[in-house]
């Protein structure tokens, strides 16, 4: 394949003739596609579950000039302040349940969960500290109606934000039966990052392979702005599951080597272990791509169960043997001599 638009083509119309045939489902096609910047922005998630309606909302502006420390210390390390409107639920949440919601952002390293109930006489963790000039531009950016409730998490790491909210809208979904059963929602996020730092390495890691192309507008940033370098990847996404992914290749001698040069590669590590297919480069790589579905992750969804090991033949047990094959078993001594391996019996 020669771009983006041919694999996704091809395998959303594959995807929509087994839908037609397992399930008499009729997919919509082309199926809606969603930058990866849009997922995270609005879902917290780059596998969005589209079959309810939650987005995450940033109301950072709304508290740019607070007095409420919390928040104000936020704003001040270039945080944000995130929140999630879940409709006519306020007075069916206990604050036995606020304290359940909030041990389970904390499991996603939020700090905490505020939130307001919103009535005629507001009320809530924040409602006394924040003043009618914010809570009238809240109730507007947000068009919130008596019986809405307001769940909110800010922290200076944008990333804690995003997943600890876009996990916590997954969980409200299914507690509050918000999920229609039966229901299909598909979707296809694309460009993806090419990079991500690591902290334990302190330096930026390609966050699908080193191989993936990047956008065409974005190979001069390869070396100058890696933080803001997208990619030809792309995801199809159902239900909230990632059901396959793939990628166009590099096939330009130039663009991947200033990707090893990105990924602070010396000549040595690429000559040791990309040798092969730098060589492979120098006589004339066609562009090509492709895409890997997860087979277990679509047979899965397609007979309703949220358990892969109930579609799996033989499923590892939790001590990761087979039960079919009786694995891991006894090897024979001249097995190990052919792999050059010893075992230490101590």
């Amino acid at each position: 394949f020669v771009d983006q638009d041919d694999v996704m083509d091809l395998t959303e119309r594959l995807i929509a003739h087994v839908f037609k045939k397992v399930k008499n489902i009729d997919v919509k096609l082309p199926l809606r596609r969603m930058s990866y910047d849009e997922a995270m922005e609005k879902y917290g998630s780059d596998k969005p579950d589209l079959r309810f309606d939650m987005p995450i909302n940033d109301i950072t502006d709304v508290f740019k000039d607070t007095e409420f420390t919390v928040f104000k210390n936020v704003v001040e390390a270039n945080g944000i302040i995130n929140c999630l409107v879940v409709k006519g639920q306020a007075d069916n949440y206990s604050r036995k349940g606020l304290d359940q919601l909030t041990d389970f952002v904390k499991t996603y390293r939020a700090s905490g969960l505020a939130y307001l109930k919103i009535s005629d006489e507001v009320t809530g963790s924040i409602a006394k500290v924040i003043t009618e000039s914010e809570l009238a531009t809240l109730k507007e950016c947000l068009s919130l109606e008596n019986g809405d409730l307001v769940l909110i998490v800010a922290d200076s790491k944008k990333n804690v934000v995003k997943a600890s909210l876009g996990a916590l809208r997954c969980k409200l979904g299914r507690d509050l039966g918000l999920i229609k059963e039966g229901h299909y929602e598909l979707l296809w996020v694309t460009e993806f990052p090419s990079f991500e730092y690591s902290e334990e390495e302190g330096r930026y890691m390609a966050c699908h392979h080193p191989f993936t192309s990047p956008l065409d507008s974005d190979v001069d940033k390869l070396l100058t702005d890696k933080g803001n370098c997208y990619s030809k990847a792309y995801d199809i996404v159902i239900n909230g599951y990632e059901a396959g992914g793939g990628s166009i290749r590099i096939h330009d001698g130039e663009v991947q080597d200033k990707m090893f040069r990105a990924l602070e590669l010396s000549e040595e590590d690429i000559k040791e272990k990309f040798g092969f297919f730098v060589d492979a480069l120098q006589y004339g790589t066609p562009p090509h791509g492709g895409l890997a579905l997860g087979l277990d992750r679509l047979v899965m969804l397609l007979t309703g169960t949220e358990n892969i090991r109930d579609v799996i033949a033989f499923p590892k047990t939790a001590s990761a043997s087979c039960l079919m094959s009786e694995c891991p078993n006894v090897v024979d001594e001249k097995q190990l001599k052919e792999l050059g391996i010893s075992i230490d019996k101590k």
